[in-house]
């Protein structure tokens, strides 16, 4: 599952750290630790790609919590992410080449 993908970043329950209309590109991967940035199948909304900080492991999964708790919806609504969920974790913050084409 080793590889790269692109995703962008909408809303904001990850602000101040990510910005809704960031382009981030995720490296593929379940492993991961506590305080990164990763991407995830929602638990309750399957086809929905998520980013949370991974905050710690339990028993049975991992608990996710966004950075602005006022308009997060995270662990402490939808409880732990199965590790089978996880697609990898944010490593750079980029500009597509469409945008800067524009500028």
């Amino acid at each position: 599952m080793i590889g790269f993908t692109a995703i962008a970043i909408a809303g904001s329950s990850m602000e101040p750290t990510l910005s809704s209309g960031q382009w981030w590109l995720v490296r593929r991967t379940q492993e991961v630790r506590p305080g990164q940035l990763i991407v995830f199948w929602h638990p309750l909304r399957t086809d929905l790609l998520t980013v949370k900080r991974l905050d710690h492991r339990r028993r049975g999964g991992w608990w996710v919590l966004g950075d602005n708790p006022e308009a997060s919806d995270d662990s402490r609504a939808f409880g732990l992410v199965h590790p089978d969920q996880v697609v990898g974790h944010l490593v750079f913050c980029y500009r597509p080449l469409a945008a800067l084409a524009r500028s």
